[in-house]
């Protein structure tokens, strides 16, 4: 089966009129029993994939921002700053992975990624762990107990200008968040329990608030919460040795990150739902596959998040295996059967579907 045969009529196409996803879909049996019978062989995440990927994106991302700090010609700083944008955004999205792993796969990735990514760059895993599987419970998605919905779609124009750009302000915002905020709560407990509920998860939910973590997660979190202040502080403080330009440069790579990541949650789902609990179809079909031959949808979207919503229907699938789950269940299932109906072509296509949808809405 070619590319055009495969993914000509099957795609939806973003400039006809949208078809909205109601929540009282039935759920596919059939498609959910082939999702977990075609893919046993493959649910197992593999060391050999995770730690070299995890490593070798950081190592790159650092090495570029080094070069971004140092480079004297500002073409050379904004070309470093580029990869340095690209590499530490997939050192970055392994923290999805981290929220799914089990705790006993890959001994020591969770704490390494932490140490490597994470603290560095004032996203310690506690901000997405225990926070992110909410947004996979069965009666919360697209509710507003759900930390990581919006009905973006079905909001005001300005609304999504508003949600993009927001992002930039995240790095810096961060800053203040381990930097100030957490020494200040250990001195006021009200303010500390402040910052846990409303600043400590990566919520687009300006609703939602996080409940304090226990057993074995909330002495994990500590250590990571130390660390990040920790790691905070001495930035602050580098400012007073190196001057603003190292400082600077960090944050606006990093912001740009946040941009890029603001921009693939946008179009990670359809946004279309209300605030009733869905089926799991429903979600599947609220939420987006851009598989190939989408070509740059491997950069916006890495590790496996370019199959986003055949991740709603098998959250535990490792990001590695995901491309080949797409596979079997392609050439399993027919052309306009539930399977193929959260098929997407590209970001473009996507962000112009919201955008009309919001348009519709003034």
């Amino acid at each position: 089966m070619t590319a055009i045969q495969t993914f000509g009529p099957a795609m939806p196409d973003a400039r006809a009129p949208a078809r909205r996803v109601h929540a009282e879909i039935p759920d596919d049996k059939a498609m959910m029993r082939a999702a977990a019978e075609l893919t046993r062989d493959i649910g197992e995440a593999r060391a050999g994939v995770y730690w070299p990927d995890m490593l070798g994106s950081a190592a790159i991302g650092y090495a570029a921002l080094a070069g971004a700090i140092l480079a004297h010609a500002p073409w050379l700083a904004v070309a470093c700053g580029l990869v340095a944008v690209l590499a530490l955004y997939r050192a970055l999205l392994f923290i999805h992975e981290l929220s799914h792993l089990h705790r006993n796969a890959l001994p020591g990735f969770r704490a390494a990624w932490n140490v490597l990514v994470g603290i560095p760059m004032l996203t310690p895993s506690f901000m997405y762990e225990g926070v992110h599987t909410l947004h996979h419970a069965r009666t919360r998605y697209g509710t507003a107990h759900d930390p990581e919905y919006l009905p973006l779609a079905l909001m005001k124009p300005w609304s999504l200008p508003a949600f993009i750009l927001i992002a930039l302000l995240a790095p810096p915002a961060l800053v203040i968040r381990f930097a100030l905020l957490t020494p200040l709560g250990t001195i006021f407990p009200r303010l500390r329990t402040f910052v846990w509920e409303r600043f400590s998860a990566l919520s687009i939910n300006p609703a939602f608030r996080r409940r304090p973590a226990e057993g074995e997660m909330k002495r994990r979190f500590f250590w990571q919460e130390v660390g990040a202040s920790a790691w905070a502080m001495v930035l602050v403080a580098s400012v007073f040795a190196l001057g603003w330009h190292p400082l600077l440069v960090a944050l606006a790579v990093f912001s740009v990150v946040a941009l890029l990541n603001q921009l693939r949650t946008l179009v990670a789902h359809l946004w279309e739902n209300e605030g009733e609990a869905m089926t799991v179809t429903a979600q599947y079909l609220d939420s987006v596959n851009v598989p190939p031959p989408s070509p740059f949808a491997v950069v916006w979207a890495p590790v496996g998040l370019r199959y986003h919503a055949l991740h709603h229907l098998m959250p535990s699938m490792p990001y590695h295996s995901l491309g080949e789950a797409h596979r079997r269940l392609r050439a399993h299932f027919e052309p306009d059967t539930t399977f193929w109906q959260a098929n997407h072509k590209g970001m473009t296509l996507l962000l112009a579907r919201i955008a009309r949808s919001t348009m519709s809405r003034r």
